[in-house]
Parts: structure tokens; sequence; C-alpha cells
């Protein structure tokens, strides 16, 4: 239902005596100054003289429309924290609302104990307002400088999930997560209503949700606004909650207060009576009901403002340029009565100050948000998991030993409950089905008859949304605790947004110097483009290695290892890593294994190597190199070294393979790069690479542009071929086969010895020949030809 417009748009208190009021009021009256002065001012920040133009910002930026919702939780969950001595994790959902967070923050005393430069004082007030959303600042939306903050806001709506993940397994804490009702809309939170279903009140935290129901968004009403409380009732109701409905139509409503310790009591009793055993809990979720821009005028212009969709951004445009809109704000800013709230040198005045919650129970000082209670990983030795390769090019699932790994891992972290793994129901079928000999699905609502694998106390998430599982880890690790992603490599493009903006999160986090290091956000996909066996052309996609590349080189680490041990290898390093974003790629189905343990450790310590097994005299003096990246291109690039072996022994090829991809980029780029001296010896400068790639060849070239020479890389990848068809016509498809590898060996060779050119040619008609036979083998067989397989093992 649409929201009723406030019955004044101006704070007033019922006495003109300060200290007649409720104490709340004055403070919610202070925050709601500075949010707005923040938006407008740069100068004169407690209008001790007439506004002018000059005292205005040139840029208006940051949106009102949501703050006075803001404001209004912090400023009820800070009384609430002084009555319960709860622990609260704030995770704050509506986008460039941060002027509410910087406010409440600052009166309370927490933003100066972290930016000293801002003392709460006049001259801190005047910093505060000046900085906000001015070059090299505090931005609008939240970010990683701000204590307390494990999630920035915005319209991408994964503030919830992100606020399960950080409850998981921290029974003690409640995260309150403030939902916009625009962001309600979006797919992310569209499912992460459904979090309660896997929270166990026994032994995890839990979300508090609170829809601020502000009635519009930039331009149109919000879904939830066009919704009687009914249907809000039976849509919540249906999810498993017990809603609790707010009107803040006036400046301060008390019955906030009540509502807050209703839910707080509510979910003190879920947990005090849980059992362990499946139930269905409804856990308590509030809509405050505020009109959009509670405060702000009621009219601009002749348009309606506060309540309105016109309040969601600034709501007075001109007022630097126009009279009468700068006459406007003013009056707007001075209805809150300034020279109420703060004493002479510009503090908060004592009533004000009442209200800040104990020291080390502000939502600011939550030490899971601040990366202050990691909990290592006791990690297993990987010489038990180890595939023991007799001879090289025996064929196991790459998943077999990992998932025997990870087996162990959620073992010896059980008690600890510091490791999860979360997927969209394909844990099984990536073939880590191990896992579950050991610990079960987490599903806390009773579940149907034949339901295998679960219990309330699982260290296995599975939801068949890959947001949700994606905020699931974000709020994990960023709270100290570990986890693994897997995926199946065509669906996790879905989460770029949301991977996007963790990877910017670590980036800044880098940059704060009292924000500790966080676990690493590992995926795992599997489930390759090249071996779609059952699934179609949509299905083949290994583009998140490209958006990945756009981020920072200091901030993700990507791993395609070979095989089973070098995937041992990776993996253990991710687990052990800090701050990274770091993705794995390895297929499920049985592959070639080339390296025993020793060799793949030493591999991937360096990560791209000569494999001097694999080439013509021992890859010595080449005249061209065979580089691959992913075990499909590595098989074929190794079928290709055998074939030449066998037809042309007398070149000399080398096959270098790379594990690491960023090892190929400049170090001064990529932390992991190697050194230009070692990477020419591995691709010396007078001496052709003919590189198979596992994704799209943009991202090689990407990393190689920086290389001295780098024209001398042919580089081959997919190349958005493809359809419900054999591994082997997938490669052949994307020209990435063994047989085109071949031939431009033979191309190459041909340049450097003319005299070799009719035997080049010979060798390239046969392999030729061999393409074109393939398709009507497989057209008529359905499988690829025995030789395929054969040529390798």
């Amino acid at each position: 239902m649409p929201v009723k417009k406030p019955n004044s748009s101006r704070p007033r208190s019922s006495t003109p005596n300060p200290s007649a009021v409720d104490p709340l009021e004055l403070w919610l009256r202070a925050a709601d100054y500075l949010a707005a002065a923040q938006i407008y001012l740069k100068a004169n920040p407690l209008l001790e003289e007439p506004l002018k133009p000059e005292h205005v910002k040139d840029r208006l930026l940051g949106h009102f429309g949501t703050t006075p919702g803001i404001t209004r939780v912090c400023g009820h969950l800070n009384r609430l924290i002084q009555k319960t001595n709860g622990r609260f994790l704030l995770v704050t959902g509506p986008g460039h609302g941060a002027a509410a967070n910087y406010a409440s923050l600052f009166l309370e005393g927490t933003l100066s104990e972290f930016f000293p430069d801002l003392p709460r004082n006049r001259e801190g007030i005047a910093e505060l307002l000046r900085r906000f959303s001015w070059p090299y600042g505090l931005p609008s939306h939240l970010s990683p400088d701000v204590p307390g903050v494990i999630h920035e806001g915005g319209e991408l709506g994964y503030a919830l999930a992100t606020s399960f993940g950080a409850a998981l397994d921290a029974p003690q804490r409640i995260v309150v997560c403030i939902v916009g009702d625009g962001e309600a809309e979006t797919g992310p939170t569209a499912t992460a209503w459904h979090g309660t279903k896997f929270l166990n009140p026994k032994t995890d935290g839990a979300v508090l949700p609170i829809l601020l129901l502000n009635g519009f968004k930039i331009a149109n009403p919000s879904l939830f606004a066009s919704m009687t409380h009914e249907q809000i009732v039976q849509f919540f109701e249906s999810h498993g909650y017990a809603p609790r409905f707010v009107r803040y139509d006036k400046f301060f409503e008390p019955d906030m207060d009540d509502a807050l310790e209703e839910s707080y009591a509510a979910i003190r009793a879920i947990q005090a009576a849980a059992d362990g055993k499946p139930s269905r809990p409804r856990w308590p979720v509030i809509i405050l009901e505020t009109p959009k821009g509670l405060g702000c005028p009621k009219e601009v212009d002749g348009k309606p403002v506060e309540g309105n969709f016109r309040a969601h951004q600034v709501p007075i445009k001109e007022p630097k340029k126009d009279r009468a809109h700068l006459q406007l704000l003013e009056k707007w800013l001075r209805s809150y009565r300034p020279q109420e709230l703060f004493d002479r040198s510009g503090q908060p005045i004592a009533a004000i100050q009442a209200l800040a919650p104990p020291h080390g129970l502000s939502v600011a000082r939550e030490p899971g948000a601040n990366g202050l209670e990691l909990r290592a990983l006791d990690l297993p030795p990987l010489a038990k998991f180890a595939f023991d390769v007799k001879k090289r090019g025996q064929r196991e699932s790459h998943m077999k030993a990992l998932g025997a790994y990870l087996r162990e891992v959620v073992k010896r972290n059980a008690a600890a409950r510091n490791f999860r793994m979360v997927c969209p129901d394909e844990l099984e079928s990536n073939k880590l089905g191990a896992v579950l000999d050991v610990t079960s699905r987490q599903f806390q609502w009773p579940v149907p008859k034949g339901t295998e694998k679960t219990s309330p106390d699982g260290r296995v998430l599975e939801m068949l949304s890959e947001h949700q599982c994606q905020g699931w880890l974000q709020g994990y690790v960023l709270t100290g605790r570990h986890g693994l992603f897997p995926c199946y490599e065509a669906f996790i493009p879905i989460i770029d947004g949301m991977m996007n903006q963790f990877a910017k999160f670590l980036k800044a986090s880098r940059e704060v110097k009292w924000r500790q290091p966080v676990p690493s956000l590992n995926y795992l996909l599997t489930s390759e483009s090249w071996r779609q066996d059952h699934n179609g052309y949509s299905h083949q996609g290994p583009g998140f290695i490209n958006n990945l590349l756009t981020k920072k080189g200091q901030t993700y680490r990507i791993y395609l290892p070979p095989d089973s041990n070098c995937l041992l290898s990776a993996m253990d390093h991710c687990l052990r890593s800090r701050n990274y974003v770091n993705l794995v790629i390895a297929a499920k189905q049985e592959m070639p294994q080339w390296l025993s343990l020793e060799e793949a450790l030493e591999h991937c310590r360096i990560g791209a190597s000569i494999w001097r097994f694999a080439g013509n005299h021992g890859g010595d003096a080449p005249e061209v190199i065979l580089a691959c990246c992913g075990d499909n291109p590595t098989l074929e690039i190794m079928a290709a070294a055998r074939l030449l072996e066998k037809d042309c022994p007398d070149w000399r090829i080398r096959v270098v393979n790379v594990t690491d991809l960023t090892s190929i980029g400049v170090p001064e780029k990529y932390p992991h790069g190697i050194e230009e001296v070692r990477f020419q010896r591995l691709f010396p400068l007078d001496v052709p690479v003919i590189f198979h790639f596992h994704g799209y060849t943009a991202a090689i070239k990407q990393l190689l542009w920086e290389r001295p020479g780098d024209d001398r890389f042919e580089i081959h990848g997919y190349r958005e071929e493809g359809s419900t068809t054999t591994p082997f016509d997938m490669q052949i498809r994307n020209r990435a086969s063994r047989y085109h590898a071949v031939m431009r060996v033979a191309r190459q060779i041909a340049k450097t010895r003319p005299g070799e050119s009719a035997r080049c040619e010979d060798l390239i008609r046969h392999y030729e020949a061999k393409l074109r036979a393939h398709r009507e083998y497989v057209v008529k067989n359905g499988v690829d030809p025995k030789d395929i397989d054969s040529i390798v093992g």
C-alpha cells in the first residue's frame, strides 16, 4: 500500500526545551541534520551565519531519501544495545545512504576514534561535511574505510545474503540488516529471504531484517509499497517470518524501541528453545514504514518531495544557483535547530552523547566485522591424498583426490566451526560428495521423505542460487572464517557483479591500516566448457576469468591445474591465503595425470615450467614451443607433442605448462608474475610459441602484452563455438585440437627450415584429412574415435 504522507515535514519537539524531549529525538535531529548537511555544505557547518552560495558544494551527491530510515535504525539500535549489552553487526543495504551511517558514528564518537582528524567538535563536523562525496574523501556509499562495515550497500541486493553468512557459526551475534524496498525487488534479495531455512538456532547467530519501506525508488513506487499490510504479512509468513510493522510518520516514534526489544526477545527465545532438531522457527522481521526523505521540504517548485520519489537523491537541486532554493535549503537545515543539539565547541550535547552504546559494543567495533576474529584452518598434509603417478597419462578424476582432501579439511575443523562449503546443488554432481562422509548439508526446516544427507548442523550449504551462495561466503569470510564455492563454470558469471564489488572491497581494505587480513574467497569451477557432454552451447562459457582479470592484480589469483596433484597444491595454497579472490578451474571427468606430488609442488611454486619429459630432446634448444594452460588444453598439447615425436622426431619441440595464470604477467602488475629473465628462459625471444588456453584468448593477450616480443605468441582458446557434442569435437570446433597444434608447428618449421617445406606440407594435409574425417565419425558413432584417448594414455 502507498505510504501515507506525514502530518508534518518539520522535525519539531513537543516543547522548545530540549531537556524535556526524549534524548533519542534529539539524537535523530542531530543525525538527520548532519546527514543532510553532508550532502549540501562545505562551510558554515552549524549555520552560525546566514547560508550563502559559497557555503554550498558545487557537486551535490548522496541520497537523502533513504537517510531518515537508516538514522532511525541506528539510533534505536544503540538504545537496544544499551539495554541488552547484546552483540550486533549492522549491514546497510540501501545504497548511497552512507551519510546517515557517518552521522550516527560521529555522534557516538566512534568515527573520531578511527579518524582522528574528525574530532567530535565544530572542526570535526566541518571536515566531515566537506569530506563527504569529495575527491579522496568519504564516498556516498559505505566502504571498508568505515569500521564495522562488511557490505557497501547498493542496488545489487545481496545485503541480506551476506548477513546470513556473517551469522553462521556465531551464536552470540545478531546481524541487523537494513533492506531497502527498492533493493528488495532484486533477485539476490528474493532468494535471500529463504536464509532462515538454513540457520541453526542452536549453533548459528541470527539475522534481523528491517525492510525500509519508504514507498519509492528513483522514479517509481516500490513493489512492496503497492501491497496491503495483509499481503505483506502473507509474504513474510510464507517465508517463515513473524512480521512486525512500525509506522514512522512522526519524526520520532517510540514504538520502534518496542519492536526491536520484542524482536531481540523472540530471537533469544528461539535460540534458547533450540534442541538441534529440524524445526520451523518464525524469526522476526520489522517493516519500517517511513516517508521517503522524512523531514525534508514537502514541496520544491510546486512539486511534492517529502514522501515522494523526488526525495530519493537531492531534494533541493540548485541551491547554489537559485536563490529560492538556497532559502528553502536554509529553512530546512535550520528546522533541525542545530544550536540546541551542539554546544559552543560543536560537541553533541550530553543527552545525545549519553545514547552512545558501551564502547566495545558499538556496531562499528564488532570484532568480526573488522577482521579481528580470524580463525586459522587446520589443514592436512597433502601426501596422504596425492595421486600416485605410476605412468604419466594415467586417467583419474581430479576431484577424487580433492574430495578426499576436503573431507579431511571438514573433519579437522568441525569443532572449530570455521570452514564451510557453499554450492548451488552441485556438490555431488561435481564429484565432491566425499565430504558428505563426515558432514551433511545444513538444512533447518523439516525436509521431504527420501531426502539424504541433511541435518540442522552440516558444514555444507546448498541452494540453487549462485547469488545466495556468494552472499553466504562473503559474509562468512569477511567475519574471519573460511570457505569454498564449487560451481559450474557456465553459471558462475551470474554473480559477476557481486564478485566485482567484493574484489573492490578487498582492494580498498588493503589500504586501511587498521583492517586485518581476512580469509580469501575461493571458487572452484568444474563442468568446464570443453566437457559439457550432455549440455549445449549455452553451457559453454569460460568468461569469468576475463572479468576477474579486470581487477587489480594484487587482489586475485587464477589457477588452472593440469592434474590432481597440482589441484591439491593450488587448493591448499588458496585455503591458507588471505585477502584474495582465488579462482581454481579443473575438470571433474577422468583426465590424464602427469606430475608426482613433488613435481606438482615445484611446478605450482613457480607457476609455469618446462615439462622436459614431454617435448623432443628434453625441451632443449627448441625450434617451436607448445604452451598450455588448463587441463583440457594440456591434454591436447601433450597429444600433439606425442604425434610430433612419432612423425618428426628431429624437430626440437619444447612443452611449457602454465598452472598459475598470472605468472605469465609482468610482476609489476601481478605479484605472482615471473621475472623477465626467467620468463625468457621458458620462452626465448627468438622462438615462436603456440599457446593453447582454457578460455578466451583475450585473457592471455592481456597478460602478455607488456612482455618483450609478445608477438611471438600465437594464442588459441575458446572461440564461441560449441554444441552438445563430444569432448574432442569441442576442441576441433574451436581450432584448439592436437591436430591443429601439429599443423601450426609444421607451418612454423616451414618458415625456418625451407628445405623441410614439402615434409611440412605432407603433414598438414594428413591432419587436415583427419579433421575432415572426424565430423563424419562422431555424427555416425556418437563418440570420439578410440585413438583419441589412447594416444596419451
